[in-house]
């Protein structure tokens, strides 16, 4: 039974990634070369689906201002969700949108193109999952498989038994809409797992084995394994220069620089004399890195600048982030406090949010946060979390 329609659920903050979230989803953050939503697309038209539906909330105008209203050649319809009260709800509010078979899927989280092809091929009519192994089930939503039908999802399971987790990936028919207006909220969201244990009370509930990459970032240090992930297997959409490392055509690279791959240089961005990069560095669209800087497992969003001199190490740059000449990020491991959590020894040197401005001769302690708008002084040691819209003075 052929999927030609696809619904992809695109309307969470993504709290847990802040201070990157306070200006614009996380589907919008950078994966490497591109925001992670435009890698869950690339995938689905590359799978021939003919048309996509994306459900939107928070910041969902930067969603709909970057994308428009077709991506490929493929047609994108939004649907609003206007609070976001779980997955199971944002997929409720394109019951309009949507005739016959759809697939459904997170737009957080970056696929190989065969986990979406293994839930098409495997759909005849009935609901479809998609399971993969995973190192460490316990903290996604756990499943038992068996003679290729589901038998348990468990989300968070306390367990070590289980050795195969839910992929977020779906084919279902139109019944899937009367299981979610049957499904019980939980604290007041309705999560698509409870739906799917409806379905599996009303019948069986079909589960597709499938593998390759299946990258979840869900704290801000995941987007530095995420990069460094996509450049290792070659995802990155610039002219590759030679080995590993790929330069955009307008980019100007002077020749006293050195890519120490893997790297990738975005369009009209420029490298000055001296400057070491990589390897794992993403410098985005007009990026500028200065004479005699050092980068190395460094994520750089669009329009940052980087100061003669400065190091950045185990870095996540935003998007109009400034770093004056000389700074240095020493790189992790360190300790981030993420709202009331802190989670220790994270390869994390330091993430600056959006439009954060630092100055000359700033140093940072490993794992500081530093919030979106803020203005660092020279001079100034930074450590654990500085607010948004902060000014730091010595």
């Amino acid at each position: 039974m052929d999927v030609t329609t696809g619904v992809v659920l695109a309307a969470g903050e993504g709290t847990r990634m802040r201070p990157l979230t306070h200006n614009r989803p996380k589907t919008m953050l950078p994966a490497a070369d591109r925001p992670i939503l435009e890698h869950v697309l690339n995938v689905l038209v590359e799978c021939g689906l003919e048309r996509i539906c994306l459900v939107v909330g928070y910041e969902r105008d930067r969603v709909q201002d970057h994308f428009g209203h077709a991506h490929r050649d493929v047609p994108l319809t939004y649907v609003h969700q206007r609070k976001q009260l779980g997955s199971g709800h944002a997929l409720q509010q394109a019951a309009g949108e949507v005739e016959g078979p759809t697939l459904v899927l997170n737009g957080d989280r970056v696929i190989d193109e065969r986990i979406v092809s293994d839930v098409l091929g495997g759909f005849e009519g009935e609901p479809t999952v998609s399971v993969l192994e995973h190192p460490t089930p316990s903290g996604y939503g756990a499943v038992r498989v068996e003679n290729g039908r589901l038998t348990e999802l468990v989300e968070r399971p306390d367990s070590d038994d289980y050795r195969l987790i839910n992929a977020g990936v779906y084919a279902f028919d139109e019944r899937v809409f009367d299981a979610i207006d049957r499904t019980a909220r939980r604290d007041g969201e309705l999560q698509l797992p409870d739906v799917i244990g409806t379905l599996m009370g009303d019948g069986d509930v079909r589960a597709v084995r499938t593998d390759g990459l299946w990258a979840d970032a869900t704290y801000p240090w995941d987007l530095l394994y995420l990069n460094r992930e996509l450049l290792s297997r070659g995802r990155i959409e610039r002219p590759l220069r030679n080995g590993s490392v790929w330069v955009a055509d307008s980019a100007r690279v002077h020749e006293a620089a050195t890519l120490q791959p893997p790297v990738a240089v975005g369009p009209d961005a420029e490298i000055a004399a001296g400057a070491v990069i990589g390897p794992d560095v993403t410098v985005g669209r007009n990026g500028t890195v200065g004479a005699n800087a050092t980068l190395r497992n460094v994520v750089l969003d669009t329009d940052c600048r980087v100061g003669d001199g400065a190091t950045l190490v185990d870095c996540v740059a935003g998007q109009d982030v400034t770093v004056g000449a000389g700074s240095v990020v020493s790189g992790g491991p360190g300790d981030v406090r993420v709202g009331s959590r802190v989670f220790e020894d994270q390869a994390l040197g330091a993430v600056l949010a959006d439009r954060a401005t630092v100055g000359g001769g700033v140093t940072f302690a490993p794992g500081t946060l530093v919030g979106a708008g803020t203005d660092v002084d020279d001079g100034v040691h930074l450590s654990g979390t500085v607010p948004n819209d902060a000014e730091v003075v010595r």
